[in-house]
């Protein structure tokens, strides 16, 4: 494993992180995927509130293996769930709980995404209570995690002094959100930077178009897709650690691989990767992550599996995103999900991380994926199953 410094706090941090959002639902197989992170030197764990079970699960594991003291444990302040100040304890005091432990070694305020927003929590004392947090020793290094325009995101860097933040960044798109401005403008301040997203959910390992998956084995057929996506990270020294949301043993194994053997990239190899994200960014029309913020739909619409079917038919073929489609949807159930059950409440849009015009986008999805034969189709399955 190769380390980078955390010029804040002096602490050493592993350059590949484990995000923690998309744990695997076999506790066996979390387990160890877990233990071997830490055997192959991974030491900075993200976590946070609202990912389903992922606080508690960390916790159990990192408390029945005594491994608590080998990790940096970072979680997240669920500010779109506070409705006042009494509710920083409580949010804190329960994610102790959880984590089995007495402090978070580096703690985010959780999506921010603008300067108005930080300032209202400004206005109920949140100031005072990271620095009270801090004296006790409870948290030992604040910042914040950041989905918003690039000019908000200074505004947020320059009202404090942060220990570190963290934001979505990757290939395929480096001006977006904070983007690779946001991204110098921090480390010019002397803090650490976490990239989220590095992958873009997923599709920069599994959604590529087969075009642009021989361009990249062409050039070196001894690298996977992810290892491809963390490598343009870690060719930046301004990044300090890559968390990838891995799920399986053999993600695990294969992404300590590409950590042990990055290196500063060739400009042949930086080519590379124009080329591709010329071929991705033309198959991929709908920038969703499939963070599952937007859920649960009121209309039980699956957003993301929506979203991902759609992409998926530009950037293999149509036949393989209608049968994705159809899956994500359960199109001949009783109850199928379809994307024209949106009645544009935009509950979704409110909680989108990326900013996506949800409402419009499923009216895309279900013009290519459910035309008139196609609902035809389905509506006399329904009725035979019947």
């Amino acid at each position: 494993m190769q380390y980078r410094d955390d010029p804040v706090s002096g602490n050493k941090l592993s350059i590949l992180g484990l995000g923690c959002m998309r744990f695997s639902r076999n506790m066996a197989e979390t387990e160890r995927m877990i233990l071997r992170a830490i055997d192959g030197g991974v030491n900075y764990f993200d976590t946070a509130y609202i990912y389903p079970k992922s606080e508690e699960t960390l916790g159990a594991i990192l408390g029945k293996h005594k491994k608590r003291t080998s990790v940096f444990i970072a979680t997240k302040l669920p500010l779109i769930l506070c409705k006042g100040p009494d509710d920083f304890d409580k949010f804190f005091n329960k994610e102790l709980e959880r984590l089995q432990t007495d402090y978070i070694d580096y703690y985010l305020m959780h999506m921010i995404t603008d300067s108005a927003q930080w300032e209202q929590f400004c206005g109920w004392g949140i100031e005072q209570w990271i620095s009270e947090k801090k004296r006790a020793g409870k948290i030992r290094q604040a910042g914040f995690s950041f989905h918003g325009s690039l000019g908000e995101f200074i505004k947020v860097l320059d009202a404090r002094q942060w220990d570190f933040c963290q934001i979505q960044y990757n290939y395929s798109n480096e001006n977006y959100q904070a983007g690779k401005e946001g991204l110098k403008a921090a480390a010019a301040k002397g803090i650490p930077v976490m990239i989220m997203e590095p992958l873009l959910g997923g599709r920069l390992a599994a959604g590529l178009p087969k075009e642009a998956l021989a361009l990249f084995s062409k050039a070196d057929p001894s690298l996977s897709p992810p290892a491809w996506g963390l490598r343009w990270l870690w060719n930046q020294s301004e990044v300090t650690v890559v968390l990838s949301g891995m799920s399986t043993t053999e993600q695990m194994d294969d992404n300590l691989r590409s950590a042990e053997g990055a290196r500063s990239l060739t400009e042949a190899e930086l080519a590379v990767y124009t080329e591709v994200i010329a071929l991705f960014n033309g198959a991929y029309k709908i920038h969703c992550t499939g963070c599952n913020y937007c859920m649960p739909c009121p209309k039980g619409i699956n957003i993301p599996g929506c979203f991902a079917a759609y992409n998926t038919s530009f950037s293999q073929n149509f036949t393989i995103g209608i049968q994705q489609f159809l899956t994500s949807t359960a199109a001949v159930s009783k109850n199928p999900h379809s994307p024209r059950l949106c009645v544009e409440c935009g509950k979704c849009e409110s909680h989108c991380p990326q900013h996506l015009p949800i409402r419009k986008a499923l009216k895309q999805v279900a013009s290519r994926l459910e035309p008139f034969p196609v609902r035809l189709g389905l509506s006399i399955a329904r009725r035979f199953l019947q």
